[in-house]
């Protein structure tokens, strides 16, 4: 566990107990991804930012301890209570509330946010070529957008087929794993936004592949639940593995 502070690399990050951020695990340490998202953003206080596919939370959190901004933190797998719980424990009731909603049915006036962000969700629904179209509505002329995805180095398309090693692990899924540049073209045909940052992670698989061991070790069940995505990112050894992080700006 000791291996998840990291002040080299992630020097906010490094600040959160991991217990309690593997307490809140849904997938790939949130705080890395969105700590690395966020440099190609300009999050600044009072700025009110929706956090969609929020999990249990964590990023809201640190959202709003980071970086002074008022949080919407919004998913649909988890309920408003048991995130404002973890916002109460966290002290930042004040500034995060909790919401539950379905991502193409998002409660919310248009042009009400100064971001958004979303880190290891963007995958379940913002593929389909209509929403970003629906999603900037949200956003003010000039608001930001920023996502943290996993991602592939090179399209599935070019490969012909989903490869052994992770369809065995997520099957179809896979699908809506693309490249850096697939994202960037995706969002800049609309002309609704221009992309700031288009960029995989380079050692992207490496941090998934520590965290879900420290997952398997932390928690009960862990080593059943984890092994699989061990296998698969082990065999993979970043052939074609890794994060997307994509920015963009409302025109």
């Amino acid at each position: 566990m000791d291996q998840l502070v990291r002040p080299d690399r992630y020097p906010r990050s490094s600040h959160y107990d991991p217990a309690w951020l593997l307490g809140l695990d849904m997938g790939p340490n949130p705080l890395w991804l969105l700590e690395d998202v966020a440099r190609d953003l300009d999050l600044r206080p009072g700025m009110r930012v929706l956090d969609l596919g929020s999990g249990k939370g964590a990023t809201s959190v640190f959202l709003a301890r980071e970086y002074g901004v008022h949080v919407v933190a919004a998913d649909w797998w988890v309920g408003a209570d048991e995130a404002a719980a973890v916002f109460a424990e966290a002290g930042v009731s004040d500034r995060v509330d909790a919401v539950r909603a379905e991502a193409h049915a998002l409660p919310f006036e248009e042009e009400s946010f100064d971001a958004i962000v979303s880190v290891d969700a963007f995958e379940y629904f913002g593929t389909a070529d209509s929403y970003l179209p629906y999603l900037v509505r949200f956003l003010r002329p000039g608001g930001q957008l920023g996502m943290a995805t996993p991602a592939m180095t090179r399209e599935i398309r070019e490969l012909g087929a989903i490869p052994a090693h992770i369809k065995k692990v997520v099957g179809w899924e896979a699908i809506a794993w693309h490249t850096a540049q697939w994202w960037r073209f995706h969002w800049e045909i609309t002309e609704l936004v221009t992309v700031t940052s288009a960029r995989l992670q380079p050692e992207g698989w490496r941090d998934w592949l520590l965290w879900t061991r420290a997952a398997a070790e932390a928690q009960p069940d862990g080593r059943a639940s984890n092994e699989p995505v061990i296998d698969m990112l082990t065999a993979d050894n970043g052939e074609l593995l890794t994060f997307a992080l994509v920015t963009a700006r409302r025109n």
